[in-house]
């Protein structure tokens, strides 16, 4: 650990350096050195900071919001290659399996958004969507609820990541190599190379990653590759510029996991086998089918709703600019911009189609920053964004409860009746998706299309903001902002049916969101904060887009969901320790996109609390987590009512069947119950014990409290743990070997598929059983 006096950089650095003769030198402040700061004080947050969000370079102390800071030694050290790993370390973000490739994080019971360099990326539709690389990344900053008014109005509220991406060093070179294999073939390589190009005043960074993985699931797979490069020049003592790209492409698999989750699949892994009839006597899944139950097996968890021949492959382009200038003593610029290309291809034989041919999204954000006195500070700021996608979709003859997954490959199969594509538009031969809006060609009052996600729509987004920050006196401080975006949006219909005008719309609205937040230093390394955060957000399709509604008209509701945040917390970061320390309370109320395009109101309260530490030859950290999440007086919605509905009642030894059939698309009434598919109290440890100055071993473990998998409660998950051991040895200074055994118990644990809990009472994840990854890492 390094500890230092109070002194500026370029003081420290000068009185180091300097070959005059004392007498000769300026007076310096005196510096007080207790130790060498390590590469394993970055395993935890304490040294970390954060920058974009709240304000430049701040430690998590100085942060009035729930914040968990991974660093890229962390994200070594805690194997975290997804979303879905900082469950390892951030309370109260229990996510769903996103269909095995998640592209966004849940936070607080919710999907949230996804930034980088303090911009909003292009994610997915609802949490399904291009699987997230690594690759040009080296920190997250992940923050509970809302974000400030710096960020913008979004989408998704229940909190944030925010990706920082690698930056060129402009004074040392450094090289990389990261080679892991695994079981199931699974294989990655990454290369990371710094070249200052001018010292002191340019560097480049190049970061290479290639990913081929087979799967334990059955017909998965994963190849991607990644290619970012970054770029830093230093133009002046206060003047500095940095610029990155990245080139991203995937192939891989959708895993809807296993249908007929009940509690029996849960508690043992049985299986109820039969295939569904439809009412017309049809064995094809389909709406209201009915399954007369043949019997019950044991179900290999690997046999999943997948199938060999669907597609999905998706690439994106991305390109960072930042650009920052010291303009006086008291005026600072900052200006960042970004832009995304994405698209997306997957057609599944389970008639789901998703394609987006052409994402394109670009923003840039101008600050100003005026510093009024050594206590007060304010940021002026104009925000613009545009977003233009055109994707097709088709989801409304999907039927997977129907499905006996123990038959042959047909049975998961759903080719179209000419009754459906009638409903639809051939998009290419053979390839049929919904029409962007609705027309009644038979003139017989009613619509003759099916609807989901089709679109054509451009938006733009221009916000104006203020935030001010108050250091009060030594103990007091303060942060309060206000912006308002105005929100511009037309949508098309991208395919009208032959012989029909396409429809179109627009809509504009103005966008308020503002925060306050208080901090007060109850002693020199304890502070208490109270954050107030409120928003009103939009609720978007795929990529960001904005579809049209039965009525042919973009839903206003859609502009109108406001988001509130009230956090109370305490956090403890001694000078000269190694401790760290923080918890917060919260009530939050936010807004969840319902698969038809509707929004429920979601109230959330909860308490969260992390704890770090590290002393010589070990380290720890805990971090627990309490949420209450409910609907806000709200209607929920589910693919079929239960599970039960499926079946009919002629095995009641095996299911007491409703004989409903199943999808049935169903609908319950408004209420406070408990949001489906989220556990109340998590619990994680993670710890490491140095055995010799090489060699260390370490401990990752999960605890997850049961939890009702469908809006009635009729199938629960239950109580669950997970545990991982690791092991490191440096066999040289440029050599390190690491071996990690992920669920070292072979528990048979389970998680939800899908965000929102609409397939809670069809679908059910089976997590990973024991597997090995082993890796080296070479620095030349």
């Amino acid at each position: 650990m390094l500890t230092l006096a109070v002194a500026p950089l370029q003081t420290l650095a000068q009185s180091i350096s300097s070959t005059e003769p004392a007498e000769q030198a300026e007076p310096v402040e005196v510096i007080k050195v207790t130790g060498v700061q390590t590469t394993e004080d970055t395993i935890s947050p304490k040294f970390a900071r954060v920058s974009g969000s709240f304000g430049d370079d701040k430690a998590l102390v100085n942060i009035a919001r729930s914040v968990t800071v991974i660093t890229e030694e962390m994200m070594q050290q805690y194997a975290i290659t997804s979303l879905q790993d900082i469950l390892a370390l951030t309370p109260n973000s229990y996510a769903a399996s996103g269909f095995g490739a998640p592209s966004l994080p849940t936070l607080r019971g919710q999907l949230g958004e996804l930034f980088e360099n303090g911009i909003r990326r292009q994610a997915g539709n609802n949490g399904f969507g291009v699987p997230l690389s690594f690759n040009a990344i080296e920190q997250l900053d992940i923050v509970k609820g809302p974000p400030p008014v710096i960020l913008g109005s979004t989408q998704r509220n229940g909190g944030y990541v925010n990706l920082v991406s690698k930056k060129a060093s402009v004074e040392q070179a450094s090289q990389q190599l990261t080679v892991s294999t695994g079981t199931w073939q699974q294989h990655r390589a990454q290369l990371d190379i710094n070249q200052p190009l001018l010292e002191n005043e340019a560097g480049v960074r190049l970061s290479l990653e290639h990913i081929d993985e087979d799967s334990f699931y059955d017909f998965s797979h994963h190849r991607s590759t990644s290619a970012y490069a970054s770029g830093r020049w230093q133009l002046d003592a206060d003047t500095r510029w940095d610029l990155s790209a990245e080139y991203y492409k995937a192939n891989y698999t959708d895993i809807a996991g296993i249908n007929r989750p009940t509690q029996a699949l849960i508690d043992a892994g049985l299986y109820i086998t039969g295939q569904g009839i439809q009412p017309n006597g049809s064995s094809v899944a389909g709406a209201f089918a009915l399954v007369s139950p043949t019997g019950q097996v044991v179900i290999p968890r690997n046999q999943v709703l997948t199938d060999p021949d669907d597609t999905n492959q998706a690439q994106t382009f991305l390109l960072h600019s930042e650009y920052r200038q010291q303009l006086s003593g008291q005026w600072l610029l900052r200006n960042i911009s970004y832009f995304q290309h994405l698209s997306r291809e997957e057609i599944a034989g389970n008639s789901f189609v998703e394609i987006i041919d052409g994402a394109d999204t670009f923003e840039n954000r101008t600050e100003l920053q005026y510093q009024w006195q050594a206590q007060q500070q304010t940021t002026f700021g104009l925000n613009v964004r545009y977003n233009d996608v055109l994707g097709y979709s088709q989801f409304t003859t999907e039927a997977d409860l129907p499905i006996d997954l123990t038959g042959p490959l047909s049975n998961r199969r759903i080719p179209l009746t000419s009754a459906q594509q009638a409903r639809l538009v051939e998009l290419r031969p053979g390839i049929y998706v919904s029409p962007g809006a609705q027309y009644d060609v038979n003139n017989d009052g009613a619509g003759d299309f099916s609807l989901s996600d089709t679109t054509d729509s451009t938006s733009w987004q221009t916000g104006v903001f203020v935030q001010h920050d108050s250091q009060w006196s030594d103990k007091w401080s303060s942060i309060i902002g206000l912006r308002a975006d105005q929100y511009d949006v037309t949508a098309r219909d991208a395919l009208p049916p032959a012989g029909q005008i396409a429809a179109q719309d627009s809509h504009s609205d103005l966008l308020g969101s503002g925060m306050l937040s208080v901090s007060f230093k109850l002693q020199p390394d304890m502070v208490v904060y109270v954050s107030a955060n409120y928003n009103e957000a939009t609720s978007n399709s795929m990529a960001g887009g904005t579809v049209l509604g039965a009525n042919n008209q973009i839903n206003p509701l859609n502009f109108a969901t406001e988001n509130t945040l009230v956090e109370t917390g305490i956090k403890y970061d001694p000078a000269n320790s190694s401790w760290y320390a923080d918890a917060a309370v919260f009530q939050q109320r936010r807004s969840l996109r319902n698969r038809d395009g509707s929004n429920s109101g979601i109230r959330t309260s909860g308490v969260e609390a992390q704890v770090f530490y590290r002393a010589e030859q070990y380290w720890f950290n805990l971090a627990y987590s309490y949420l209450d999440a409910r609907y806000d007086d709200s209607a929920s919605f589910q693919d079929s009512q239960q599970v039960a509905d499926a079946f009919d009642n002629s095995r009641p030894d095996i299911i007491v069947g409703t004989g409903i059939g199943a999808p049935n698309f169903a609908g319950f009434a408004p209420s406070s119950a408990r949001v489906q598919g989220i556990p109340s109290t998590i619990l994680s440890l993670n710890a490491g014990y140095q055995l010799t100055e090489l060699w260390q071993v370490g401990l990752a473990t999960v605890y997850t409290k049961s939890y009702p998998l469908d809006f009635l409660a009729t199938v629960h998950i239950r109580d669950q743990y997970h545990i991982n051991l690791n092991s490191s040895y440096q066999l040289s200074p440029q050599l390190l070997m690491r071996l990690d055994v992920l669920n070292v118990t072979q528990q048979q644990n389970w998680r939800p598929v899908f965000e929102g809990g609409y397939f809670g009472s069809t679908l059910v994840f089976p997590e990973l059983p024991r597997n090995v990854k082993a890796s080296v890492t070479y620095r030349f």
